[in-house]
């Protein structure tokens, strides 16, 4: 056992020697645009008056995506979300529906200290931008577009 020991110790010492940088000077880190996507996402879902992200045609793809067998179960999250990722930097575009009643100026501001404080807390990429685009306002009576499209496709498979 103090063989071991004592190779550790010669080994740490002369590897030591010849990395001079810190620990995180040595080798790249790259991070995936879904990755930042999926933060980014997350970040704008938790700004309680965003009702979904994406617009219409988004999310009519994005449910008949996710019933497709082999398609992710994270696709879902990246809804409404494109980001641009560099090197040290990223930019991101999010297509947002609001709740009615929300100061539209208001939850975009929320929506990007969010999405900012996020990315760059996780990532340690600097975000650039943050660009929002309010597509449509959820009014309070109108009904769940995911729920209706089941409900109905249920409703037509159960024949009495």
């Amino acid at each position: 056992m103090t063989e071991t020991t004592q190779r550790r110790q010669q080994d740490g010492a002369s590897g030591s020697q010849g990395h001079t940088g810190a620990p995180e000077t040595r080798g790249s880190t790259t991070i995936a645009d879904p990755v930042v996507a999926k933060i980014a996402g997350m970040a704008a879902r938790e700004v309680p008056e965003v009702h979904h992200l994406g617009g219409g045609m988004t999310r009519a793809i994005g449910a008949v995506r996710q019933r497709v067998p082999g398609t992710g179960s994270g696709s879902g999250v990246t809804q409404g979300v494109k980001v641009e990722v560099g090197e040290r930097q990223a930019a991101v575009d999010l297509n947002v529906v609001v709740e009615y009643g929300a100061s539209i100026a208001d939850t975009a501001a929320d929506i990007r200290s969010n999405v900012i404080n996020a990315v760059e807390r996780m990532t340690g990429l600097e975000v650039v931008e943050v660009n929002i685009a309010v597509d449509d306002v959820h009014l309070p009576d109108e009904p769940e577009d995911e729920g209706e499209e089941s409900e109905s496709g249920q409703g037509s498979r159960r024949v009495a």
